[in-house]
């Protein structure tokens, strides 16, 4: 198939033989220089697996320590965070990549404790909401437009301020195509589309795709709509059963990025053979 139909990223999780900051660095060099189109980071607090490591703070070395590939997080659990301060981490971690940044938001997960282990709201519809009105205190503070908001979570006073130099990308979060999922995708820049117990597809994405047109999306020729979905296609996997991923099918079917998932109990040495051994695609 050819390159050009999909962009390739790698998806890791920042914990146990991944949790070493400076090897997570090393890995998105090495990335880079294998070919990979990004590199992505879960966003955890508290893991069965540690050690772990903060997202934000390892993307800014990684911003540092590369040129060209896209950095981001897959996502950021807005609900658990200060929409203020995630919305400045943001900003920094795109000013320090050049523009490279992609934001990956989404309400997030507890399946170790990362919200009730702290007293943070649990509950979906409380965190749909907490999102909701988090994305709007964020792209205020991207944009510097002036903001009034006083919601049932949040209080924000925000003057006018100049923009961010660099257009940051949103991409939400999806397990399904629910009405608030889609609503939440049409006015952002992709949709990371991650099932809970599978991988995604080729008839899954074009039927997400055209809930999207359904609900308002229209192709932009200046920013295409992303649409990225995970999984294991790489050639350096162990697994002698083999994988037959469709990656042609996801393209045609309107797949922008096919994200090569790591795992967080593989050595590390797995981990850097599947990622120097460059794209499934290539």
């Amino acid at each position: 198939m050819s390159r050009t139909a999909l962009r390739y990223g790698v998806y890791l999780p920042p914990m146990g033989p991944l949790g070493d900051p400076s090897a997570l660095v090393d890995l998105a060099v090495r990335a880079e220089a294998a070919g990979w189109d990004g590199v992505f980071l879960w966003d955890h607090v508290v893991t069965e697996f540690p050690p772990i490591v903060d997202t934000w703070t390892t993307l800014g070395a990684i911003a540092s320590a590369t040129q060209s590939i896209l950095i981001g997080p897959m996502v950021t659990p807005l609900p658990r965070r200060r929409p203020w301060v995630v919305a400045r981490q943001a900003s920094t971690v795109s000013r320090l990549s050049g523009g490279r940044l992609v934001f990956g938001a989404g309400l997030g997960a507890d399946e170790t404790g990362d919200f009730t282990r702290f007293g943070e709201a649990a509950k979906m519809a409380e965190r749909k909401a907490m999102l909701d009105e988090g994305l709007e205190v964020v792209r205020a503070m991207w944009s510097g437009s002036a903001l009034s908001h006083h919601g049932p979570h949040y209080d924000v006073e925000i003057q006018t301020a100049g923009p961010e130099p660099h257009r940051i990308p949103v991409w939400m979060a999806a397990s399904n195509a629910s009405p608030g999922v889609v609503a939440r995708a049409v006015r952002a820049d992709g949709i990371y589309y991650n099932p809970e117990d599978h991988e995604a597809a080729a008839e899954e994405v074009a039927a997400l795709l055209e809930e999207l047109r359904g609900a308002g999306l229209h192709a932009d020729a200046d920013a295409p709509f992303d649409v990225a979905v995970r999984g294991n296609a790489s050639s350096a996997w162990p697994d002698p059963e083999p994988k037959n991923v469709d990656l042609a099918g996801l393209a045609e079917a309107g797949a922008t990025w096919w994200m090569e998932g790591l795992i967080y109990f593989d050595p590390l040495d797995l981990s850097l053979d599947v990622v120097d051994a460059g794209p499934p695609g290539m």
